[in-house]
């Protein structure tokens, strides 16, 4: 019986995977601790997956760590979720940097401390000539603030005169989005049993085949990560078109 990992097609990968880490509060209570106990052993549940997805050649990996209604928490949990991340970036630099990993941003990084913004500016400093895997964090993060964002910003820019109203399409559009360099996701993973996407890249995965697992997002590791990439493998993507249209195309290439 071959494992999980030799059972993966590694000529079928998805480009890009985005993952909803969702589940360290219930984890952590149901350890009969506070929730900020879950988001420190969420830690190692991102080391663990960034690793498993640059071993296995991925391009992209997009993580959703604090979405723009997380503000809305309690404080001493934003705080504590604040200081996690500037105490993370600064001990996975080097290890970023040891495995060719290259990291982007994206989201409303005005909200963020100021502490927090320039350990994450030096980050992306530090890791921009790397080659291998892009981590992409979703920090300060929400579909609808990017989309009200990119609106606004046409606008400006309709109104300045830079762009024309007849030649605003999906391309243009793109181009205002803070993915703007990225390719779409193609794979969304969600963990801890919830079924929604929670405001998560609502234009990008249009056409993402969406897996839903049980696994508490402290608990998920490479072998989960595998079932969702065997799973993703055994799907039939058509985007819009019929199964018989998709088999013959693919008997012509």
């Amino acid at each position: 019986m071959p494992t999980l990992i030799e059972q993966i097609d590694k000529k079928r990968l998805p480009k890009h995977i985005a993952i909803i880490m969702d589940g360290n509060g219930r984890w952590a209570e149901e350890q009969g601790q506070d929730r900020l106990y879950g988001h420190y052993h969420a830690v190692e549940s991102v080391r663990n997956i960034v690793e498993g997805c640059a071993e296995l050649g991925l391009s992209y990996l997009t993580l959703y760590a604090f979405s723009t209604e997380n503000w809305d928490r309690p404080q001493q949990e934003v705080d504590g979720l604040m200081s996690l991340l500037v105490e993370t970036i600064r001990k996975e630099v080097p290890v970023l940097n040891k495995n060719n990993i290259k990291l982007h941003v994206i989201g409303d990084m005005k909200m963020l401390p100021a502490v927090a913004v320039s350990e994450l500016q030096e980050a992306l400093q530090m890791t921009s000539h790397n080659t291998g895997l892009n981590l992409v964090m979703a920090l300060s993060y929400g579909s609808r603030w990017e989309l009200l964002n990119a609106v606004k910003n046409i606008a400006i820019d309709v109104k300045a005169g830079i762009i024309n109203p007849e030649n605003i399409d999906q391309n243009l559009l793109r181009q205002y989005l803070t993915t703007c360099n990225l390719p779409d996701p193609e794979l969304m993973i969600r963990t801890s049993g919830e079924y929604r996407i929670s405001n998560f890249l609502l234009y990008q995965l249009a056409y993402a085949e969406l897996y839903f697992t049980n696994t508490r997002w402290p608990d998920f590791r490479k072998q989960n990560l595998y079932e969702a990439i065997i799973d993703f493998q055994g799907r039939e993507r058509r985007f819009g078109k019929t199964s018989q249209q998709i088999k013959m195309e693919t008997q012509t290439v």
